[in-house]
Order: structure tokens, then C-alpha cells, then sequence
């Protein structure tokens, strides 16, 4: 088949807009969305100068996600003195996985002369996720004790940083999926809180609702939310970028994957799902926000007694999870 936008051969077929893409339309389609939800999510403000430029930190972990971003983004604003970026690396301790994809980071933001910070388990917490896994102190999946430690390193780093926002390369596969978890859950404060903390808008003239400032965390960004998982992976390979395209050995998250292929058959049965559950969950999300969010949710946020970390509970969540792998 040809390009829809050009007489060349096709790479991709669009199902949910029917159109068929060539290498270089497929890359301008990417390039094009991030760069519209950069805009329309206010990411830039009015008052950001070259006096007084935004630091944004990217959680660049290596995958395609992370590294399409990062090339993105250095495209975008190489020449824009408002903006600085800084890429944060994490190393969980997976032998024979994280370190390859250290080296795509690295080799990643030496071609683009961005500044990069590396960040262990092992000097942060003391443990690595390799003999996290093998004691399991609460019986949970490795993505489970991962995902909070990630959390706390990227948002304590993202604030030594002086970052003004912390950027993360979600694609539309994750956020749909994320989506349909909270709606099955019934997690109508978690809904709430996700506008807030990653999906509303800041402060632009064509939002209905922005996200309320939060004081506890650095805001966070996800610029790739409206683009498919297969066409960031397509845009990684044809820009031969250095994206280490390997699943952790430790991924487990066994409801997560069922959500996944759910949404994959819904998918291919009718074309445009994921992003016709995005559009009405944004929608719903700004809704219950004003009902369970806002300002008065950081009255909720104290200090963690042991580490200072912003929580609802007297210990925050990682240092429980420490304490639990200290008793075995």
C-alpha cells in the first residue's frame, strides 16, 4: 500500500484514523502529537524567559518510551533558551538488564549534550530489585515494590534538581490502561488525583479545568499519552535511536496484562477504543477532581516520620516496604 500522504511505500496502517503512513509521515504524525500536547497542555508558561527558564527532569529509563521523548523534546527545545532538560536515570539492580540500558541513556544524551543524573537502589535504599524479588517480604509482584521506590527517587531527585516539572514517557497504551484499572477498581479519589498530579492542563486560556498546584510533589507530564505503544516503538527503530527494547525479567503486573489484552482485542475490533476512553477519562477526571481534589487534598499530606517524604500515613509507603525487607 502507499502513503495516504505521499506516493511511498506505507509501514503502518493507521486502524483507528484509516490512514496509511510512510516511514517519514509516521514520524511527522509522532513528532506532531507531542508537540500539540505540549501546547494544549500549557507546559510552557507565560512567565518562563531565558532569565528564568523551566527545568524540566525526564525519567529516562532507556526504552523506547523515555528515549523517544528525550529526542523529541531536545528537538523541540535545543534552541530555546526558556526551557532546560536534564534526563534522571534509574539503576533497580537487575543484573543483565539495566545496565544495557544505562548504556542507551547514556549514549542517548551524550549525542544530545543533555546533562544526565544516575541514581541507584543500592546507594539510595540498600537493596537492589534482584534480591528484593527473591525475599518478597509482603508477597506482592516485583512491579509492585518497584513502582514505589521509582516513585520516591524520581520525585525527591526531581526537587534537588530544581526541576519545575517531571516528564514521563507514557504512552496511550499505559494511560488507557491505567484508565480502565482505576474504573474497574471504582478508585474515584484515584481518578481525581491523577488529573491533579499528571494528566490536567496547567495554566492555559483554552482549558475548561486546570490542575490544582500541588505542593507535595513536583508536577508531572506525560506528552506522549496520546500515541500509540507500536508507533513510539516504529519512530525509535526508523530514527535509529539507542532504545533498549527488552522486557524487565521481572515484570509481573498479572492484572495489568489482563487489562492489556482486553484493551489489544478491543482494539482490533473497533479501532479507536484507546483513545475514545482517554478522551472521556480526561473529561470525568477534570469532574472529580473538582469533587475530591483541588487545593484542600494537601491538608491530607504530612511528613513521613522517618525519611520527611510527603504522606497520608505516619511511615510513607517505601519506608514500610524497607522495613518489611530489613525483618527478613
Amino acid at each position: 500500500m502507499e502513503c495516504d500522504k505521499c506516493d511511498s511505500d506505507a509501514v503502518l496502517h493507521a486502524a483507528y484514523s484509516g490512514l496509511y503512513l510512510c516511514e517519514d509521515h509516521l514520524c511527522r504524525a509522532v513528532e506532531k502529537r507531542l508537540r500539540r500536547r505540549v501546547r494544549e497542555d500549557g507546559l510552557v508558561p507565560e512567565d518562563a524567559t531565558p532569565d528564568a527558564p523551566e527545568t524540566w527532569v525526564i525519567g529516562l529509563s532507556g526504552g523506547k518510551d523515555s528515549v523517544v521523548l528525550t529526542h523529541i523534546l531536545h528537538d523541540i527545545f535545543e534552541r530555546d533558551p526558556r526551557i532546560e532538560l536534564v534526563a534522571l536515570s534509574i539503576h533497580e539492580g537487575i543484573e543483565g538488564y539495566r545496565d544495557k540500558s544505562l548504556d542507551a541513556c547514556e549514549e542517548l544524551t551524550a549525542e544530545l549534550g543533555i546533562r544526565h543524573e544516575v541514581v541507584s537502589y543500592e546507594s539510595e535504599f540498600g537493596v537492589q530489585m534482584d534480591d528484593v524479588v527473591e525475599d518478597d517480604p509482603e508477597g506482592m509482584a516485583a512491579c509492585a515494590y518497584c513502582g514505589v521506590f521509582r516513585r520516591d527517587v524520581l520525585s525527591r531527585y526531581a526537587e534537588q534538581l530544581d526541576a519545575d516539572k517531571l516528564l514521563t514517557g507514557h504512552n496511550l497504551d499505559d494511560e488507557a490502561q491505567t484508565a480502565l484499572m482505576n474504573f474497574f477498581e471504582g478508585d474515584v479519589d484515584q481518578i481525581a488525583k491523577h488529573f491533579d498530579a499528571s494528566l490536567g492542563p496547567f495554566e492555559t486560556d483554552d482549558a475548561e479545568r486546570t490542575r490544582e498546584a500541588q505542593d507535595h510533589h513536583v508536577p508531572r507530564a506525560k506528552p506522549l499519552r496520546d500515541v500509540p505503544e507500536k508507533e513510539i516503538a516504529l519512530y525509535a527503530r526508523f530514527r535509529d535511536l539507542p532504545a533498549h527494547i527488552t522486557e524487565c525479567p521481572h515484570a509481573s503486573e498479572a492484572y495489568r496484562g489482563e487489562i492489556q489484552e482486553l484493551l489489544l482485542g478491543m482494539e482490533e475490533n473497533h479501532p479507536g477504543t484507546r483513545h475514545s476512553i482517554m478522551a472521556g477519562y480526561e473529561k470525568l477526571a477534570a469532574l472529580a477532581a473538582d469533587a475530591y481534589g483541588g487545593a484542600d487534598s494537601d491538608a491530607d499530606f504530612g511528613d513521613c516520620d522517618n525519611c520527611g517524604a510527603p504522606t497520608a500515613r505516619a511511615l510513607c509507603r517505601k519506608c514500610n516496604l524497607l522495613e518489611a525487607l530489613e525483618a527478613v
